[in-house]
C-alpha cells in the first residue's frame, strides 16, 4: 500500500516521500523510540496543505517534533486497525463525524479527558464519550442556478423531494460519507418513514444518475446540467478563491442557499473535521496538547483561511472572508448521532435506489 507522504515538520525537512507501509511504520517506530518525549505521530486524512502549516506552528511553539502521514481516510483507518497495538500513530485526523464514529467503533481510538477541549468545543460537536473532537465545521447545503431557480422556491432539504424539482437535481453517490451523514441527520429529525420517502423523492428528481464529487456537482449546476445540488460549503469557497478564471466563473454563476432556516426548523446540516487520540498512542501528553492547540483562536481562524471552514469554538465568529456565504443557523444535533444512524442511513439510501 502506498502512502502519499510522510513529513517531519520540525525543521521543515521532509524525511520520507511516497514510501511503502512497512518502511513508514518502521521509520515512525524508530523515531518514536528515540525521541518519544518530544514527539507526536499523526495519521491525517486531511491534505498536507490543509494541516501542515498549523502543525509547524504547534511544533515551533511547543518544542515537539510532529511526524505527519497523510492518506485517504478509509486507508488510514484500515491501517490503524491492521497495526493494532503496534501502531506508531498517536493522533488520527479525519473528516466527517460518520468516519470519526467508525474509528471509535473499530477500537482504534481511546477516550481522553481535557478541560480545555470540553470548555472550547460545544458538546454536540464532540463525541459523548470523549473519543473524538470536532476541530472545524463545514455545512452541506443547497447550491442553485439563480437564472433558473427563483430564491423564493427554496426552503428546506425536505422540499427537494417535491415533484417540482423533477429532472433538476444532481447529487454524488450514496457511498459518499457526506451524503450518508446528511441522511443520518434527517433520520434523527424526521424519523425513518419520512426520511425513506424523502430519499425516494429526491432520487426521482435527479437530472442524471449520481456522479462525481462536490466540485463536479457545482460545475454541473453552472453548466446547466441541473438546477440544484447538495455540496459542502468549503468547496464553493475554494472555487471562489481559485487561480482559475473558469472555476471563479462557476462560483459566480452558482449561489448558496441555507436550508431549514425558518422559525421552528432545525437549521442547516453541519458536520466537522475532527481528531482523536489512538488506542495505541504512546505520546498521549503531546497528543492531548496538540488537540488543545488546534482549538485556540489562531488555529481556528487558520482553518477558515485555508479551507473556508467555520470555527467550532464558542465565541469565535465566522471570519470576514466567509461573509459572502451569509449568516445561518446550524442544526445542533449531536454529531455522535450521525455515526449511530449511519448504518440505517445507508440502508434507507439502498432501498430508495440511491446508487
Amino acid at each position: 500500500m502506498k502512502l502519499r507522504k510522510t513529513i517531519k515538520t520540525q525543521g521543515q525537512k521532509p524525511i520520507l516521500n511516497y514510501v511503502g507501509f512497512a518502511a513508514l511504520a518502521s521509520s515512525l517506530l524508530v523515531s518514536t523510540s528515540l525521541q518519544a518525549k518530544g514527539e507526536v505521530n499523526i495519521y491525517s486524512a486531511r491534505k498536507e496543505s490543509l494541516i501542515k502549516p498549523v502543525l509547524d506552528t504547534f511544533s515551533e511553539q511547543n518544542d515537539v517534533v510532529v511526524n505527519l502521514i497523510t492518506g485517504s481516510a478509509d486507508a488510514l483507518l484500515s491501517r490503524l486497525k491492521a497495526e493494532g497495538d503496534a501502531s506508531p500513530a498517536d493522533v488520527f485526523i479525519t473528516v466527517d463525524a460518520g468516519r470519526l464514529h467508525r474509528a471509535k467503533a473499530a477500537g482504534v481510538l481511546k477516550p481522553i479527558q481535557s478541560d480545555v477541549l470540553s470548555a472550547n468545543i460545544p458538546s454536540h460537536l464532540r463525541d459523548i464519550d470523549g473519543y473524538w473532537f470536532g476541530l472545524s465545521q463545514r455545512a452541506r447545503v443547497i447550491f442553485y442556478n439563480p437564472k433558473t431557480v427563483p430564491l423564493k422556491d427554496l426552503t428546506t432539504y425536505e422540499d427537494l423531494a417535491d415533484p417540482k424539482w423533477k429532472g433538476r437535481i444532481c447529487v454524488r453517490s450514496s457511498a459518499n460519507i457526506y451524503n450518508q451523514s446528511l441522511v443520518a441527520s434527517m433520520l434523527d429529525a424526521d424519523g425513518r418513514e419520512k426520511t425513506q420517502a424523502w430519499v425516494k423523492g429526491l432520487i426521482s428528481n435527479l437530472a442524471r444518475p449520481p456522479f462525481g464529487g462536490d466540485v463536479d456537482l457545482l460545475k454541473a449546476v453552472s453548466a446547466g446540467v441541473c438546477d440544484l445540488t447538495l455540496a459542502n460549503t468549503y468547496y464553493y469557497g475554494r472555487l471562489g478563491q481559485s487561480d482559475s478564471s473558469d472555476e471563479r466563473a462557476v462560483y459566480n454563476k452558482v449561489k448558496l442557499f441555507w436550508p431549514n432556516q425558518a422559525e421552528g426548523e432545525r437549521g442547516a446540516h453541519v458536520n466537522v473535521s475532527g481528531a482523536g487520540i489512538t488506542a495505541a498512542a504512546t505520546n498521549i501528553e503531546n497528543a492531548t496538547l496538540l488537540l488543545e492547540f488546534l482549538t485556540n483562536q489562531a488555529s481556528q481562524e487558520w482553518y477558515a483561511h485555508v479551507n473556508n471552514e467555520y470555527p467550532v469554538v464558542k465565541g469565535i465568529g465566522a471570519p470576514e472572508m466567509l461573509a459572502p456565504f451569509g449568516n445561518f443557523r446550524a442544526d445542533t444535533i449531536s454529531l455522535s448521532q450521525l455515526g449511530e444512524n449511519n448504518r440505517e442511513a445507508v440502508e434507507v439510501m439502498d432501498i430508495a435506489g440511491w446508487k
